[in-house]
């Protein structure tokens, strides 16, 4: 399972870090915000919201803000790949938490 998980958040962080390669204007920044705040409420429903993701969003918010859209974009999709890390978590989380109690 410790496996699972670190294969999960080493494979959010080489989509971070591929994706940041891509970075745009205000337009791109809005929608990879959009994107990127909607996992992370899926995140939430989940109960398993990670504390950097939170972090990611306010640094992305605050680079927008001082118009460095490149960075902004790129903090985004760094937060967009932290959430979806936490949502496989909890995913393959229930799941072995399912197999363990049924054995």
């Amino acid at each position: 399972m410790k496996v699972r998980m670190a294969l999960s958040l080493a494979l959010a962080m080489l989509l971070a870090a591929t994706l940041a390669v891509r970075a745009g204007g205000e337009d791109d920044f809005k929608t990879v915000y959009a994107a990127a705040e909607t996992a992370n409420r899926e995140a939430g429903l989940l109960k398993n919201q990670w504390p950097a993701t939170a972090e990611a969003l306010v640094a992305a918010k605050k680079a927008a803000s001082a118009g460095e859209f490149d960075q902004a974009v790129t903090l985004a999709r760094n937060a967009e790949a932290l959430a979806r890390a936490s949502i496989a978590q909890s995913k393959l989380e229930a799941q072995a938490w399912t197999a363990a109690e049924l054995r």
